[in-house]
């Protein structure tokens, strides 16, 4: 995640294959490394959506699968964060508690509270789909002007995608499911906050990885030990913790991080921000032989649009007057 306003470099073709002194560790070029880290980056993402639904069918409780989102980053990191201790500390108060609220204990529990009412779509729909337009209220009213262009456009189809999937659920009522969608609703709005705090702050991503687990590992771990969030982490099954430990700990909390930095280092924030933005889609087909989930025709319309709407979203619109030294911040798409 991050606001890189390089151009991504265009594939090459056989007849330009760059020389051997371009190619990085695996014989790759940096086109093809940036394809592959997102790659596994939006496969982080949908394994994020498809274990907020999962988690209501494990012998795990919330507060554990945000033990092993918080901890293992924390615990692999540790040498690398010792190390970055001053930087972190230096972080202006503000700035780190958006990100330990936007990223943190309160969106994590909000994520799996909503997944556990809605669906695997919901969650990797409606939260990395919303942000671009929380994002741009937040931004708005620090004053950095409004959406033009395709933004408008892009954020209208991401609006109307949510309420293409929430609509049947309106007539007649579903009180469950409106919840759930209200609670991703808000995690998506505390992502969105956690995004612009992550511009408020220099630090690189080992850096930001240990700004958000470090407190946040801390506070789950104190409302634990008080009693005000039960945990089963003790007579939790083997294969539930292996799933969690490697999904949220090393795949969301670890990997997702450092790898879309990368990408975007490799291929630019905007073409990043794009591919990334089709995690809903990967979402919807793996959670048919994985959850065992039927994509439902508000699905369908609804998953589609708000993928469209995020692509709209991250464009910078055209000017033909010179760029400013200080353009506007792109959205991030991911979760």
């Amino acid at each position: 995640m991050g606001a890189t306003h390089t151009t991504g470099a265009s594939a090459p073709s056989a007849a330009a294959t760059p020389p051997a002194s371009h190619r990085g560790r695996f014989g790759l070029s940096p086109h093809a490394e940036g394809m592959v880290a997102l790659a596994v980056t939006v496969a982080i993402w949908a394994a994020f959506a498809l274990s907020a639904r999962a988690l209501s069918a494990s012998t795990l409780l919330p507060a554990d699968a945000a033990l092993l989102r918080f901890g293992v980053p924390v615990l692999v990191l540790a040498p690398a964060l010792w190390r970055r201790r001053r930087r972190i500390a230096a972080v202006r108060p503000g700035a780190a508690l958006k990100i330990v609220c936007g990223a943190g204990v309160p969106f994590f529990l909000a994520a799996m509270h909503g997944g556990s009412l809605t669906s695997a779509a919901f969650v990797g729909s409606i939260v990395p789909g919303m942000v671009p337009l929380f994002v741009s209220a937040l931004m708005a009213a620090r004053g950095h002007g409004l959406p033009r262009g395709t933004q408008v456009a892009g954020l209208a189809l991401i609006a109307a995608g949510v309420a293409a999937l929430v609509w049947r659920y309106v007539v007649p009522v579903d009180a469950a499911v409106l919840e759930g969608a209200g609670t991703l609703l808000v995690a998506s709005g505390l992502w969105a906050l956690y995004t612009v705090g992550l511009r408020d702050v220099e630090l690189d991503p080992v850096g930001s990885i240990g700004l958000l687990c470090l407190p946040s590992f801390a506070v789950i771990g104190l409302l634990v030990l008080a009693g005000f969030l039960p945990t089963g982490l003790g007579h939790a099954a083997g294969g539930d913790i292996a799933l969690f430990l490697v999904v949220q700990g090393l795949g969301v909390g670890l990997c997702a991080g450092l790898l879309y930095a990368f990408a975007i280092r490799r291929l630019g924030a905007e073409r990043s921000s794009v591919v990334g933005s089709l995690s809903p889609v990967a979402v919807v087909l793996l959670a048919v032989p994985v959850l065992g989930e039927s994509p439902t025709a508000a699905v369908l319309v609804g998953v589609p649009l708000i993928t469209a709407g995020v692509v709209l979203a991250n464009r910078r619109p055209g000017t033909r007057t010179r760029p400013s030294v200080h353009p506007r911040p792109e959205v991030p798409a991911d979760a």
